[in-house]
């Protein structure tokens, strides 16, 4: 376990499923957390277990606007990690504006509140393998440059998670901040929204149902799938290396699969009876994903631990419990 003890840590999108595991994480590693969400796609259900602790406290704010207007007066954070943002399509083409903005006024916000309340603070923030885009490179290292539709459906977070990552690089240059993102490739995990609209969701949801899977285009495109526990680790690892200071770092299973081998898996754990239903393939969805995560086998010392079955195993059963 990482120490954050006697830390004071913000944690941006709080509520929403990964920023929920990290705020318990960074819990158990005794550290001051402060969550803030505007709960737009977030649930404070996730924020059940933080909320037992003392160290805990939450804010309900949208964090495209000044720091000054939600935050304690001056409150000075040793870390914030900013992970407020729709992540899943269908959200973030209802919320187009609300995404594009809190992933670049969001963060130019959070940047220059730190410039002026503690420059010596850390600050990690949740890029997302989408600015690979249609990926032409194949796996993805973090040199490569990405094939992103500017003014397409998904650009509202393709494309503002890409001026974010601009803006950290801004502040490291021009004020000398401590920023460090992270290119988080698919994740999935209990407490991932029912209605999400990713694959895992979709599929589990349709399979316990016993409704036919739902796949778009052939089902021959590809997937990396990451357990929600690994993904933390990687983050915090990266938020407390002294090796990774302004650097980019993909985080995700390299392990490469269809979307139909990932469909038969679900329909065999939860033997189920659905079919496979073939619908027309979205506009610039992504062919291929594969992260390279040798930067952060090399940095971090972090590989993937838990396996797609047994993290499958687990999500399934978050979702039985449902109902």
């Amino acid at each position: 376990m990482m120490n954050f003890k006697g830390k004071r840590v913000i944690v941006t999108g709080s509520a929403g499923f990964i920023g929920s595991h990290l705020c318990d994480a960074l819990l158990q590693s005794e550290a001051e957390v402060l969550g803030i969400d505007n709960l737009i796609c977030g649930s404070e259900n996730n924020l059940s277990n933080a909320k037992k602790h003392q160290s805990f406290s939450f804010i309900n704010a949208d964090v495209s606007l000044s720091p000054a207007s939600y935050l304690p007066h001056n409150y000075r954070p040793d870390y914030v990690f900013h992970f407020a943002s729709p992540a899943s399509p269908p959200i973030y083409q209802k919320y187009p504006i609300e995404t594009y903005l809190v992933n670049s006024q969001g963060t130019h916000q959070l940047l220059q509140y730190l410039v002026a309340k503690n420059p010596s603070a850390r600050f990690v923030f949740a890029s997302t393998s989408e600015v690979y885009g249609n990926p032409t490179v194949h796996p993805q290292p973090e040199s490569y440059w990405g094939n992103v539709n500017p003014n397409g459906i998904r650009s509202c977070y393709d494309e503002s998670k890409r001026m974010g990552e601009t803006i950290c690089g801004v502040h490291a240059r021009s004020f000398a901040i401590d920023t460090r993102i992270v290119r988080i490739f698919n994740t999935y995990g209990p407490r991932i929204g029912k209605d999400d609209g990713r694959i895992i969701p979709n599929f589990i949801s349709q399979a316990l149902a016993g409704e036919p899977l739902t796949v778009y285009g052939s089902g021959k495109q590809t997937r990396s799938l990451c357990y929600i526990d690994d993904l933390v680790r990687g983050i915090l690892l990266h938020a407390v290396s002294e090796k990774t200071k302004n650097e980019t770092i993909n985080l995700g299973n390299p392990l490469e699969l269809t979307v139909l081998e990932i469909a038969s898996l679900i329909i065999k754990q939860t033997r189920s009876s659905s079919s496979i239903s073939y619908l027309t393939l979205p506009l610039d969805d992504p062919e291929r994903r594969k992260p390279d995560i040798s930067k952060a086998q090399s940095l971090l010392s972090w590989i993937p631990e838990v396996s797609v079955e047994t993290g499958l195993q687990k999500t399934i059963q978050y979702f039985t419990n449902l109902g």
